[in-house]
């Protein structure tokens, strides 16, 4: 009797941590790099569930919906930041996080920066503070403004390594206002960076 009620207490803690993992994943949609691919019919129940829960997030963002999407966005914040130390001036892990127009700045930034014979060395420290700012309902989409400080060390070198700006030994604290948005009609996930705030 009493391996049975564990065997249930198992199934239980197995069924809450798949709860978890999918609402992490459903946060910002996927992180960048290598994903194995899941049995077919496996992933068919996982597209059912996060487009339920897509839903069920844009229709009331409370205040757990909230700590949840502040969780992915500094995710994609480090992922955005560091993605411009690249040596090969190319945006390759933020991509699926920027919509056309911001993709096309920053790439437009990284040509020139490139064209000039320079490269960015970026070393992330950390994130003091994520706030929301605002959220609000423009038709379709949803839109977040979270205000970041962060702390980093960056310079700017050119291709025989001298130091063009910045300092490799200084951390230097930065303050930055994002604005993620997401198609609350869509049953993609995936928020984006679609606007930078001076």
């Amino acid at each position: 009797m009493n391996y049975s009620f564990e065997y249930i207490d198992i199934i239980l803690l197995a069924m809450i941590a798949g709860f978890i993992f999918l609402r992490l994943r459903g946060i910002l949609g996927k992180r960048t790099g290598f994903e194995g691919k899941a049995p077919g019919q496996f992933q068919e129940v996982l597209k059912k569930i996060e487009k339920i829960q897509v839903k069920k997030d844009n229709e009331n963002f409370d205040v757990r919906a909230q700590n949840e999407f502040l969780k992915g966005a500094k995710i994609a914040y480090e992922t955005i930041i560091t993605d411009f130390s690249d040596n090969d001036n190319k945006i390759v892990a933020s991509k699926p996080l920027l919509n056309k127009e911001i993709f096309d700045q920053f790439n437009k930034a990284l040509k020139e920066r490139s064209d000039r014979g320079h490269y960015a060395e970026i070393t992330f420290i950390g994130i003091n503070s994520a706030k929301i700012k605002e959220h609000k309902k423009i038709g379709k989409l949803l839109n977040v403004t979270v205000d970041f400080i962060a702390e980093i060390i960056t310079c700017i070198k050119d291709k025989d390594k001298k130091i063009i700006s910045g300092d490799p030994e200084k951390i230097k604290k930065i303050y930055d206002t994002w604005v993620f948005s997401r198609d609350t009609t869509s049953g993609d996930p995936n928020w984006k960076l679609v606007n930078i705030l001076t």
